[in-house]
């Protein structure tokens, strides 16, 4: 079986791309792959973070992962930040990477011009990353359009590696999920839908009340005529709606436009399918925060496991450097 590794941080409430575009192909993923799921926390740290609420969120992200149907006995879900061979191998990727690579990346350039504190951390995410992914000799990585740059990196800097040193480390490839891999904003629909919360009447949150959740795609912004079509540059809000109906149903966006000649029965079907696909979420969330220890059982016994895998990893790149052995 290939081996899929993918991770996603604990910071802002999982929305619905973040469950459409990725966390759906994760469950999947699990029938026919061996499936490495991971909390990435110590990402989180890239920029300032109050210490209870982080703790706090990546909890209930790990919790909400097992309610959307990560299953521990089909896949290894665990804290990056519980396997120390991530920030281990990590360093030996920053200094295999090279300074301008890491500039270039647009989301460095992108956060570094805004914010008011630019950590080291932000510049070198990056190496961290490739080091998620190569610390478990992963084949195939699901990803969404804005980290594809992050994953070329961790292929360029793994075919360095093994050019210097010897063959070290499995050359992974990218996954981008055909359908709805990327939601776009209700209210804004020529941008991405986000976990932060600058527009909330534009995003709809996996662990929101269902009513607002209906609420909200019912005022989804759509266009001054009433052509319903799949056309994502002429008509972004219309062409939102059928892609947010189409993975939520299993349908093809362009052919469920044409079972439609007004907005309003698409608002109503795709409420529905949304408010139908979230609502067993939901409650399996609710059942398993009433006992967090077992939800820190789960981690504990994934991170041992993600541990035996690790380790052998790094000690392989250690040895390829000409390190002393611990």
């Amino acid at each position: 079986m290939a081996r899929v590794f993918s991770g996603i941080q604990p910071t802002g409430s999982v929305q619905l791309g973040n469950l459409l575009g990725a966390l759906r192909t994760w469950v999947d993923d699990q029938n026919t792959a061996d499936c490495i799921f991971c909390v990435v926390d110590l990402h989180a740290l890239t920029i300032p973070q109050d210490p209870r609420q982080l703790r706090a969120a990546s909890l209930e992200l790990a919790t909400l992962l097992l309610a959307v149907g990560i299953d521990p006995e089909r896949s290894t879900l665990f804290v990056q930040g519980h396997v120390p061979e991530h920030t281990g191998l990590a360093w030996i990727l920053e200094c295999t990477a090279a300074y301008g690579e890491l500039r270039r990346m647009t989301q460095f350039k992108d956060k570094s011009q805004t914010a008011d504190f630019v950590s080291a951390g932000l510049l070198t995410y990056p190496a961290l990353m490739a080091a998620d992914i190569l610390l478990y000799d992963t084949d195939r990585v699901p990803v969404g359009e804005d980290q594809t740059q992050h994953l070329e990196l961790a292929r360029d800097v793994a075919t360095r590696f093994n050019s210097r040193y010897g063959e070290t480390f499995v050359v992974p490839k990218g996954f981008i999920p055909p359908v709805a891999a990327r939601v776009m904003d209700l209210q804004h629909p020529t941008r991405k839908m986000s976990k932060s919360a600058d527009s909330p009447q534009g995003t709809i949150l996996v662990l929101e009340d269902l009513k607002a959740v209906e609420k909200k795609i019912k005022r989804a912004v759509t266009d001054t005529d009433t052509e319903v079509r799949y056309d994502p540059v002429a008509k972004p809000g219309v062409s939102n709606l059928l892609s947010i109906l189409a993975a939520a149903t299993g349908g093809d966006p362009a052919g469920l436009a044409q079972g439609y000649t007004q907005y309003g029965p698409l608002k109503a079907d795709t409420a529905a399918a949304v408010v139908e696909l979230l609502g067993p979420i939901q409650q399996r969330y609710a059942e398993l925060s009433a006992d967090p220890g077992a939800v820190a059982d789960v981690l504990a016994k994934g991170a041992a496991k993600a541990q035996s895998t690790a380790s052998v990893t790094l000690a392989r790149a250690r040895d390829a450097l000409g390190l002393l052995p611990a």
